[in-house]
């Protein structure tokens, strides 16, 4: 009696919901901590276009604090016994850091030229729909920068053919692109009508939305990708 007591002991629903919660605060805590000099930079900086670049540079660090906060969701206990998060955490920084940086700079630069653009579009003289146009770009290319997170973070390829993964999973699952797409409004809209620090207090349950959405990916990718 007392060893399946013992077997069963954090496997059940409070177990497992307590495990999640845990789960979720630490990884919570560790990718705030890691992209803390990017963050406390953007704190300082004034709402003005000219500073878009010095902005793009206080967001490098998210990148592999994404990264990692993905590898800990993914990799996590399911009960009270198997509960390494940070330890999950610091593996997944230490590993993707590198190929996530070499994905996540040029995104930066080019979402950055994208709102620069449209910033000063008054000054560019081009028609409104050139404005429409750029916006659906910028949104496409963050809707590309989930799926590359997500490849980068679990699996080990190389940039270019990460990128091109990402691009082809945009239209091969649409649900999945469009699960990102309502998180993106969900994120975009609660930071306009609540508080900017929104999407840094929930990250971490936004990630897990992410990575839940991405099943599909993640599948195919081990069935089709990889050897």
């Amino acid at each position: 009696m007392s060893t399946v007591r013992a077997a069963a002991f954090g496997t059940g629903p409070l177990s497992r919901s307590a495990a999640l919660i845990h789960t979720l605060v630490t990884v919570e805590a560790l990718l705030l901590l890691t992209a803390a000099p990017g963050l406390a930079g953007l704190l300082l900086l004034a709402p003005d276009p000219a500073n878009l670049p010095i902005a793009a540079l206080c967001l490098l660090p998210l990148g592999p604090a994404v990264s990692a906060a993905l590898y800990s969701l993914h990799h996590r206990g399911r009960d009270l016994t198997e509960l390494h998060p940070a330890r999950a955490f610091l593996r997944g920084w230490r590993l993707n850091a590198v190929p996530v940086l070499k994905l996540w700079a040029p995104l930066l630069a080019w979402l950055t030229v994208i709102a620069f653009t449209l910033t000063h579009f008054a000054a560019t003289g081009l028609p409104g729909w050139w404005a429409a146009l750029l916006a659906v770009i910028g949104t496409g290319s963050l809707l590309w920068g989930a799926h590359a997170l997500l490849l980068t973070t679990l699996f080990t390829f190389r940039a270019r053919d990460t990128a091109r993964l990402a691009a082809y999973f945009l239209l091969r699952h649409p649900r999945v692109t469009l699960g990102a797409l309502s998180l993106l409004i969900l994120t975009a809209a609660g930071t306009a009508l609540l508080t900017e620090a929104l999407p840094a207090l929930l990250a971490a349950p936004l990630l897990l939305s992410l990575l839940h959405s991405g099943r599909p990916v993640i599948a195919e990718t081990q069935e089709e990708f990889t050897a």
